[in-house]
């Protein structure tokens, strides 16, 4: 059956140990969702994340995958034996890392490492992905970005400019799926409570990860292109992006 959007049947989450892909795949679960693919690097916390989505819903199929970003030589097999093992409703992409600015423009290794995870490994995920999806004739392929793709910050460039790119290559995308009955969705969350923010100061609109799941179900009923989490953070980036330059270096951002 394919997927009713909003309420997807078979969920595979690129970034399986993910808190807000988990959020996401709870609550599809919740709903209606009774197939669920954990993709990520083998780990405990992948396999007690693949547990505790048993626990909510007993006899679910709730499966991992072994799963690696960087290894982009791997993607078209790995997601090629998800895929073969039947249709997948939504796809998505959640993988990422934010880095250490300030060591990183240090040690531009530690750049690159941001850059190939952000954006070379989801583009090869993400048309890996798409393919199976426009071959299969349905589906949803939902891709977090951030704000911090709308413009580039002194204290986070090097984690803004990679999602700056996997912004504009989902919206590409989107374009390019358009009228196959795959839908792209590129979903733009504020600064998100998580393991990856604990420590860093509270930027202004915080949200969590189950705020982001709901803004994620409710977009992908809506077939919204584009999702931000909270809604108010549209028109106050709308407002950050047209401040001149000498402003936008005095900014506390």
């Amino acid at each position: 059956m394919k997927d009713a959007f909003g309420a997807p049947q078979s969920v595979l989450v690129l970034g399986g140990a993910s808190e807000i892909g988990l959020a996401v795949a709870r609550r599809m679960l919740v709903r209606r969702a009774r197939t669920v693919w954990l993709a990520g690097r083998p780990s405990p916390a992948l396999d007690a994340a693949a547990a505790s989505l048993r626990v909510l819903r007993p006899g679910a199929d709730v499966r991992t995958v072994e799963f690696d970003a960087l290894d982009t030589g791997s993607h078209e097999e790995v997601l090629g034996k998800v895929f073969a093992e039947g249709d997948i409703d939504l796809v998505l992409l959640a993988f990422g890392v934010l880095g250490d600015q300030a060591r990183d423009e240090r040690e531009p290794a530690g750049a690159v490492r941001v850059a190939q995870t952000n954006y070379t490994g989801a583009v090869s995920a993400g048309l890996v992905a798409a393919a199976a999806l426009r071959g299969q004739g349905h589906g949803s392929l939902v891709v977090l970005s951030s704000v911090a793709a709308e413009r580039a910050r002194r204290g986070n460039f090097i984690y803004g400019s990679s999602k700056a790119g996997l912004d504009a290559f989902a919206q590409g995308l989107g374009d390019a799926l358009h009228g196959t009955g795959v839908h792209v969705m590129v979903v733009r969350p504020g600064f998100v409570r998580t393991r990856m923010t604990a420590g860093l100061p509270e930027a202004p609109l915080a949200t969590t990860p189950g705020a982001v799941a709901a803004a994620v179900e409710s977009g992908l009923r809506r077939r919204a292109a584009t999702v931000w989490v909270p809604g108010t953070l549209r028109p106050a980036m709308a407002v950050l992006r047209r401040l001149p330059r000498p402003l936008m270096r005095r900014l506390p951002l």
